[in-house]
C-alpha cells in the first residue's frame, strides 16, 4: 500500500507521539503513536488496509482503526487501575484458560479416538428407532420436470416419454432437451419440495398434499409454454421423512453422540483410575 495514504495521518499522529515516544519502541518498525507504554505501528495499520481500496477509503479506515485502537488501550489501563477486585479477574482469567485447555484437549482426544463417520448399518438404526422424531414439514417429490415452447415440434412423442418414464424413455426426454427445451430438471435420483417445482409452474394448487397424491402426470400450457412434470414418488408433510434427505442431519446427532459418550467414559475412567492408584486421597471426617 502506498505511505502516502497515510500522510495526513501520519502528520497528526506523529506530532502527538513525537514528544512521547519511549526508547522501549521496536527500532526496526516505524512507530505511529504511543498511548500507555503501548505502540502501534505503521506496518500493523498497513495490514488492516484491503487491498486496491482508494485513499480516501484507506484514510478513513486507518482513522478509525487508530481511534479504536488507541480507545482499547485507554480503556483497559484506566479499568486496571480502578478495578475494585483484581483477584477476581484474575480468578475468571484463570477459569477461562482451564476450561480452554481441557476443550482443546478432549478434541484431540476425540479426533484420536472418535470415528469420523458413524455406520450405514447405525443411521439406518437410528432412522427406524426415532422415526416418529423424523417428520418432514412440507410435500417432496421425486420425478421430472420439462419446459418447453409452445410450438416446440413431437409434441405428442414427448408427452408419451414423460407419461412413462422409463429409461428409454427418459434417453429420448434428455436427447430432445438439448435442442428444443427452455428448461429440463430429472430429480427421479433426489427429493425436492414440491413448493419448489410448483414455483415453476403457472398452476395454483390449495391442497398440495392432496395433489401430490393424486396426480402422476401434469401437464400444462400458457400463451408461450408447454409444462410436462412427473410424479414419480412422493412423500407428504407429516410423514415420515425420507432416509435419503435426513442421512445427514442423522450423521451429525450420531456423531455429536459418539463425542459426547466418549468423552464421559473418558472422564469416568480417569476418576477410577485416580481413586484406585490413591492419586486422590480422601480425608477420614
Amino acid at each position: 500500500m502506498n505511505k502516502s495514504i497515510f500522510l495526513p495521518i501520519l502528520f497528526m499522529t506523529l506530532v502527538i507521539a513525537s514528544s512521547c515516544v519511549k526508547k522501549t519502541a521496536d527500532v526496526a518498525r516505524k512507530p505511529l503513536l504511543e498511548v500507555e507504554g503501548k505502540f502501534l505501528y505503521l506496518d500493523e495499520l498497513q495490514q488492516i488496509i484491503p487491498p486496491n481500496v482508494n485513499k480516501k477509503d484507506s484514510a478513513e479506515i486507518a482513522q478509525s482503526y487508530i481511534k479504536k485502537w488507541v480507545t482499547d488501550v485507554l480503556l483497559y489501563e484506566n479499568a486496571k487501575r480502578n478495578i475494585v477486585s483484581q483477584k477476581e479477574i484474575d480468578e475468571l482469567v484463570e477459569s477461562y484458560r482451564k476450561s480452554l485447555t481441557i476443550h482443546q484437549y478432549q478434541q484431540k482426544m476425540i479426533e484420536q479416538r472418535v470415528p469420523k463417520e458413524p455406520t450405514e448399518e447405525e443411521m439406518k438404526t437410528f432412522y427406524d428407532q426415532y422415526s416418529e422424531q423424523l417428520l418432514l414439514k412440507e410435500n417432496v417429490i421425486k420425478g421430472l420436470l420439462l419446459i418447453i415452447p409452445g410450438k416446440a415440434p413431437k409434441m405428442g412423442n414427448v408427452r408419451a416419454w414423460v407419461q412413462s418414464g422409463d429409461t428409454k424413455s427418459l434417453e429420448s426426454i434428455e436427447k430432445y432437451s438439448i435442442q428444443n427445451a427452455i428448461s429440463y430438471d430429472y430429480f427421479g435420483d433426489r427429493w425436492l419440495p414440491f413448493s419448489e417445482i410448483l414455483k415453476k409452474l403457472p398452476l395454483q394448487v390449495e391442497d398440495p398434499a392432496t395433489y401430490v397424491s393424486s396426480h402422476r402426470f401434469v401437464e400444462i400450457a400458457d400463451s408461450t409454454q408447454h409444462y410436462f412434470l412427473r410424479i414419480e414418488s412422493y412423500r407428504k408433510s407429516g410423514q415420515v421423512e425420507p432416509y435419503e434427505m435426513c442421512k445427514e442431519r442423522i450423521t451429525n446427532i450420531l456423531l455429536n453422540k459418539h463425542k459426547a459418550d466418549f468423552i464421559a467414559k473418558f472422564e469416568n475412567e480417569l476418576y477410577n483410575d485416580a481413586v484406585k492408584d490413591e492419586t486422590v486421597t480422601f480425608f477420614k471426617k
